[in-house]
């Protein structure tokens, strides 16, 4: 592409790699980024989560508000900003409070914040955890917001997530059609998701493990214990 000079040259300098390498780092410093002493704007776009667990009659709502950074750039992106919780139970008022004030300022001192979900998913209830739709497993109300808030993550694409390709996909649909043949149907739990001899996989905390020619294989994220 030519380009016409109309002016009158007073100076030129080449540009080289080392150059290039510096200008790259001077405009990702430029960016907006998450830091505690970053102002609220008037309005921040949301996610709402509803959780309904078999310990309570009444749901919880988890909301998620983002901010926008770089809006109208190469480089936006949203970032959890603050988070709220409500629900009609007030048994577990006091400590859910706590959460939401302490997540909202680890989100608002930014930087890597993921590392919040393994943490919570990692709470374990004393009094035992629960199986919710679908057979995942639950070992506490921790746990459970904390997979809500993983959630809104990749939703918003702060955490990638691998998608199983289609032949993994299609090797264990007919994997489960075969364990359902042989062993005489699905599950008679509509909850379950998976066949009702399934057990628990440690992987994914879901009840798909299922014994196929002698390998426990899990149907729903495919880990095997024959490699």
């Amino acid at each position: 592409m030519t380009h016409k000079i109309t002016k009158k040259i007073v100076a030129y300098k080449v540009i080289n790699e080392a150059d290039k390498v510096a200008e790259k780092e001077q405009e990702k410093t430029a960016l907006e980024s998450m830091h505690e002493n970053v102002e609220r704007p008037e309005m921040l776009l949301g996610s709402t989560y509803k959780i309904k667990t078999p310990q309570s009659e009444h749901a919880l709502y988890i909301t998620i508000n983002d901010m926008v950074l770089n809006m109208g750039t190469e480089h936006e992106e949203r970032r959890p900003y603050e988070v709220f919780i409500n629900s009609k139970n007030m048994e577990h008022f006091q400590w859910v409070l706590a959460l939401t004030r302490v997540i909202s300022a680890v989100f608002r001192k930014g930087g890597d914040v993921t590392f919040l979900v393994e943490e919570m998913k990692a709470v374990f209830d004393p009094k035992g955890g629960y199986f919710k739709k679908g057979g995942v497993f639950m070992p506490s109300l921790v746990a459970e917001i904390g997979t809500a808030i993983e959630s809104h993550m990749k939703f918003i694409g702060l955490i990638k997530t691998e998608e199983m390709g289609d032949n993994q996909k299609q090797f264990l649909a007919e994997k489960r059609k075969e364990f359902e043949d042989k062993h005489g149907g699905t599950s008679a739990n509509d909850d379950e998701a998976f066949p009702e001899k399934a057990t628990l996989c440690v992987k994914c905390s879901t009840k798909a493990m299922v014994l196929m020619d002698g390998c426990m294989t899990c149907l729903n994220c495919g880990e095997s214990k024959c490699g």
